[in-house]
């Protein structure tokens, strides 16, 4: 009964996001379209970051996956949403990007976390398919607190071999400049499960967060850096950040205005953005994307139990 109304209501809340006139849509770009010319995303910061820590052994993960781009294409620019895949000797991909992001949202949530769990803007972890009627309201909640946020703007351009998205311009009226960064997140879209993989789900899986760097504001120097070809900052970060990777099909690169790993630890901020957003080159259907949303509300609706079935040497367990 309780995944029943969790669901109705979810199901009234996305039908709410695809039907609002004010609805942005988010930027999607089809792959057809050649970048050998710069190719520059929104000004814009106002995207809620959705974060999803998920696994290719997770049955639960692999029945939510197909269903999570039609939800995220439902609402627009208003979110922008990631997974993360974890180091932990199983998952298929186990990219040191998506480990390196698990282990942020840890310094507030722990380092033990079911799967599938999404944060929105890093607060208040939800566990499991009948999670998402809980996800949509997080989600109206953070907008409704958000009282500003940076405007972000960058370029993507693509060579024969590499690819590399550079920031154009960020503005802020966010004082404590000193204690942020800025990061790009690269997400591979429909990539290959390996046949020898732990795999309960399709052959792909999608916004796999494969790359991430970041540039320290007070510093202005590159912090951390994973599965990119290079990253770099000459002048300043908000002026020539820029991250270069290899060519992915179809993919999304997300620039965020954050706070520095320090600035959460010592306690002067949290995981929340303070600007958010994001070019997609993919190929997008409209019509897949509402009847997948509906087949996720769907799949809610029905789970009416939650088992936690932790896998042997892990720390992460399912949902």
């Amino acid at each position: 009964m309780k995944s029943t109304a969790f669901a109705l209501f979810a199901l009234l809340s996305l039908l709410g996001a695809g039907s609002s006139g004010g609805l942005v849509q988010a930027e999607v770009i089809e792959p057809s379209i050649p970048l050998d010319e710069p190719v520059q995303s929104s000004q814009m910061g106002r995207s809620l970051l959705v974060e999803e820590v998920t696994t290719t052994w997770c049955p639960s993960c692999a029945e939510i996956d197909p269903f999570l781009m039609g939800v995220a294409d439902a609402h627009g620019s208003r979110i922008a949403m990631v997974a993360y895949h974890p180091s932990d000797g199983e998952d298929a991909f186990q990219p040191e990007a998506s480990q390196h992001r698990i282990d942020r949202l840890g310094l507030i949530h722990g380092s033990s976390l079911s799967t599938p769990t999404f944060f929105v803007e890093g607060e208040n972890p939800r566990t499991g398919l009948d999670a998402w009627s809980d996800v949509q309201r997080d989600i109206l909640d953070a907008e409704l607190k958000r009282q500003g946020s940076s405007t972000l703007q960058f370029e993507v351009i693509k060579t024969e071999n590499q690819t590399t998205a550079k920031i154009i311009s960020l503005e802020t009226n966010y004082e404590q400049l000193e204690t942020t960064q800025l990061t790009f997140l690269v997400m591979q879209h429909s990539k290959l499960v390996p046949k020898e993989a732990i795999n309960l789900g399709g052959g792909t899986r999608d916004r796999v967060v494969v790359a991430t760097a970041e540039c320290n504001l007070n510093t202005t120097a590159v912090m951390n850096q994973f599965g990119v070809i290079s990253a770099s900052v000459n002048q300043s970060c908000t002026t020539d950040f820029s991250i270069t990777f290899e060519n992915l099909d179809e993919f999304s690169v997300v620039l965020i205005h954050e706070h520095t790993v320090e600035a959460i630890s010592n306690g002067m901020a949290g995981l929340g953005t303070i600007g958010t957003v994001e070019l997609a080159f993919r190929t997008i259907d409209t019509q897949d994307s509402n009847s997948n949303s509906l087949a996720l509300l769907a799949l809610a609706a029905g789970a009416g139990v939650i088992a936690i079935l932790p896998r042997k040497g892990s720390k992460y367990s399912q949902e």
